[in-house]
């Protein structure tokens, strides 16, 4: 009999959640890009900060995805693994960081290009389902850079 503890299960996301959350965060980059308004990118970076760092059921699209969409859609048995999103949401909180601290010291270009980067990946993840964050993490995590924590990926 062996006496190792069960390995608890890794964290899953509805895979839809996280592309309705990059639907939402690119209309916002959209925004930001039109308008140069730096305290809706400081917003996002925060909604990018509480996914990344507290969770994705702390999420705020991942909230309204929860209440707003899901019960309209049809059940699905499809799931992936939170870790690889959470990673790609600290990416994004980096992006979102540098950006409206560009816009807020009047550096509008590094305002800019961090914002434009952000939105690449956030319109790559809702138009596609390409998550370039997640597939960061998973090529980090192959080149055994970071390693995944088993149990923690809330």
């Amino acid at each position: 009999m062996s006496t190792t503890p069960p390995v608890p299960p890794r964290a899953s996301v509805d895979p839809r959640g996280p592309r309705f959350a990059a639907w939402v965060t690119s209309a916002v980059l959209v925004a930001v890009l039109a308008t140069g308004w730096w305290p809706l990118l400081a917003a996002q970076a925060l909604v990018f900060a509480v996914g990344a760092f507290a969770g994705l059921r702390y999420a705020p699209y991942a909230a309204l995805f929860r209440v707003l969409v899901a019960p309209r859609l049809a059940p699905t048995d499809e799931r992936e693994d939170a870790a690889p999103v959470r990673f790609a949401q600290g990416v994004g909180f980096g992006f979102a960081v540098v950006g409206a601290l560009g816009y807020a010291f009047d550096v509008p270009a590094l305002g800019l290009v961090a914002t434009a980067f952000a939105l690449a990946a956030a319109f790559l993840n809702a138009a596609f389902g390409f998550c370039l964050g997640c597939e960061t993490y998973v090529l980090l995590n192959r080149l055994s850079i970071i390693k995944p924590k088993v149990g923690t990926a809330r």
